[in-house]
């Protein structure tokens, strides 16, 4: 199976031979598995070099322009470093693009911390207007892409090394895997494979994202009246980034929420991808165990 990644370079290249309104804007990153597409599109595929203000600048342009860009590079580069150009070059503007991330919140674990970006989609969510596509699956990172490039709006498709074994259809907000009783549990992304085996044998309804933003708070509160109004939610960045809109959604009902994700601690030994998943609870024995002491199962 490919990598989200080499999906997005595969169908990028599609998509600019398909729709001559597309752009795509670069930072070195990735540019090895695009440079044919540059050769096909040499004034639409940009590559600004590692300056990633830039990044964010021209894609702003572009889009004033009537183009629809496409930005990509590490997250913590095409977030967090031109937080301020995405808050105004695109949001004061009021012109949209498609943010397309890779390295999720610790897919290259020997970068270190300059290469992880676990606050990505909380530090979105701080501004208005921007639907998040947190995929779990290539085939699912093709098909969101797709659909975000035809839009004229803001979108955040965040890629990961990490991957669930098969894809799950691409809905708007959650689809229910499992039903049960005692609680549920929200899978993000690339968590539901963990999710699924780390709750085997229990009685809880397990729902799956891979569209974080808008919220599905429809959805949640119809699980939660029908089962337990318990809920834990399992996202692959920041612990806690939903844990606001899932008590918004919940505010009628007695409930309790628990927020699992990656800690706001920094672990410092280079390590894996499983190393980390495992240091912050997220592998299958982390998740089982802190989803039963919640329950009280």
């Amino acid at each position: 199976m490919d990598t989200m990644r080499e999906r997005f370079i595969s169908t990028t290249g599609r998509l600019l031979d398909e729709d001559p309104r597309l752009a795509l804007v670069l930072a070195e990153i990735s540019m090895d598995g695009l440079r044919q597409a540059q050769r096909r599109h040499p004034h639409r595929v940009i590559n600004v070099g590692i300056r990633e203000q830039l990044l964010i600048g021209a894609g702003g342009g572009l889009a004033l322009t009537g183009m629809r860009p496409v930005m990509h590079t590490f997250a913590s580069f095409l977030v967090e470093r031109p937080f301020e150009q995405l808050k105004l070059d695109f949001g004061h503007q009021g012109v949209g693009g498609v943010l397309v991330s890779a390295g999720g919140s610790y897919d290259w674990p020997a970068g270190g911390l300059t290469h992880m970006a676990p606050g990505d989609v909380a530090l979105l969510d701080t501004l208005d207007g921007w639907t998040i596509h947190v995929p779990g699956h290539p085939d699912e990172a093709e098909a969101l892409l797709r659909q975000a490039v035809e839009g004229d709006d803001l979108v955040y498709v965040r890629l990961s090394l990490q991957s669930n074994t098969t894809p799950r259809p691409v809905t708007a907000g959650f689809s229910t895997v499992r039903e049960g009783r005692d609680g549920v549990v929200v899978a993000v992304g690339p968590m539901l494979d963990n999710v699924l085996a780390a709750t085997e044998g229990l009685d809880v309804t397990v729902l799956y994202a891979a569209t974080v933003r808008p919220f599905d708070a429809e959805s949640l509160r119809r699980a939660a009246g029908a089962a337990s109004p318990d809920v834990v939610l399992v996202e692959p960045y920041l612990a806690g980034t939903s844990t606001a809109a899932a008590n918004d959604a919940l505010a009628t009902l007695p409930h309790r929420v628990l927020g699992l994700g990656v800690a706001r601690r920094e672990l410092r030994k280079y390590g894996t991808i499983d190393e980390h998943l495992a240091g912050h609870g997220l592998d299958p024995a982390g998740l089982r165990e802190r989803v039963t002491g919640f329950l009280g199962r």
